[in-house]
């Protein structure tokens, strides 16, 4: 079963890359495509890059919504 954030990270990547094809992939800037790679492997693995790079620097990992 696929969790929530796996499901957030892959849908988000969906739009962007939504995004860059409406825009055309010969137009879209090189640096666009980094937040799609790393969410897509987000989803797919299940290990979120950006998160662990900021616990690395020192942040508290929170949860961003109560229950």
């Amino acid at each position: 079963m696929i969790s929530a954030n796996r499901m957030l990270y892959l849908s988000f990547s969906l739009i962007m890359i939504s995004g860059v094809w409406l825009t055309g992939f010969e137009t879209v800037h090189w640096l666009l495509y980094v937040p799609i790679i790393f969410s897509s492997f987000a989803g797919i693995s299940g290990f979120c890059v950006n998160l662990w790079f900021w616990k690395k620097l020192g942040f508290i990992d929170e949860a961003s919504c109560a229950k």
